[in-house]
């Protein structure tokens, strides 16, 4: 029997982000090798890409893979990028067909270039779909992001090419690599931690939070629409006075 939707009538939100945690404490309690949460974590990546679109979201970006993870151990990052090269060879054709347009944002120097290349045929392939936008992040990390953001403008400044009264946040928001795309309404984090861990910075100064226990790989329609019935639940002001 179908669980029956926990979604209300308010609006959902344009722009869901994720913060996928909790795959190796998934698999360690059940005796598996990490790399056995991962793949399991892939699956929860697919339920939530096709609720998402079935829904009506039009943004959803999920943190893949963070700056700070290539500290990890040399074997679990060679068995990430195995799982991202088989990602990105075998979903590309399922994405496509659901009108996904796909793209990566963060530092893609660090990536294989057989990854690198990859990335751009799939990038290249949905660039003209309407349906779901996926942003995936990879290799990023929010402060970095800022940073060089930073540098561009006052590279700018330097040239001669910007004013430097000029700068307002709008502008600056325009030079992130996030410029086309709406900022999150709101952020999901599984697996009970409680922080943003570098992800977003500016793009979240005014998203609505959710943290749920649920490790990632558990993660199904059902907890994707909880999670979407609290944002529904929420006032959002912005800073102002509620109605």
């Amino acid at each position: 029997m179908k669980p029956q939707s926990q979604l209300g009538d308010a609006p959902l939100p344009v722009h869901v982000a994720i913060i996928m945690d909790g795959n190796g404490r998934w698999a360690s309690a059940r005796g598996l090798p990490r790399t056995e949460g991962h793949r399991r974590g892939a699956e929860s990546v697919r339920t939530v890409i096709k609720a998402a679109s079935r829904l009506g979201v039009r943004y959803l970006t999920l943190f893949g893979f963070s700056s700070e993870n290539w500290k990890r151990p040399s074997g679990e990052v060679m068995d990430l990028m195995g799982l991202l090269r088989l990602y990105l060879r075998k979903e590309l054709a399922e994405l496509h067909k659901q009108g996904v347009r796909f793209r990566v944002i963060g530092d893609r120097s660090r990536l294989s270039v057989d990854i690198q290349d990859l990335i751009i045929v799939a990038e290249q392939r949905t660039r003209a779909n309407v349906g779901l936008n996926l942003v995936l992040a990879l290799s990023y990390g929010g402060r970095a992001e800022i940073v060089n953001s930073a540098r561009n403008m006052a590279e700018r400044v330097k040239s001669g090419e910007l004013d430097p009264e000029n700068i307002d946040e709008d502008l600056f928001a325009k030079s992130l690599e996030t410029a086309d795309i709406p900022d999150p309404d709101l952020l999901i984090r599984t697996s009970g931690e409680q922080r943003l861990s570098n992800f977003l910075l500016w793009q979240t100064a005014y998203t609505e939070l959710v943290f749920t226990d649920t490790l990632w790989p558990d993660f199904r329609t059902e907890e994707f629409e909880l999670a979407l019935s609290q944002y529904q639940s929420r006032d959002r002001r912005y800073g102002s006075v509620g109605v």
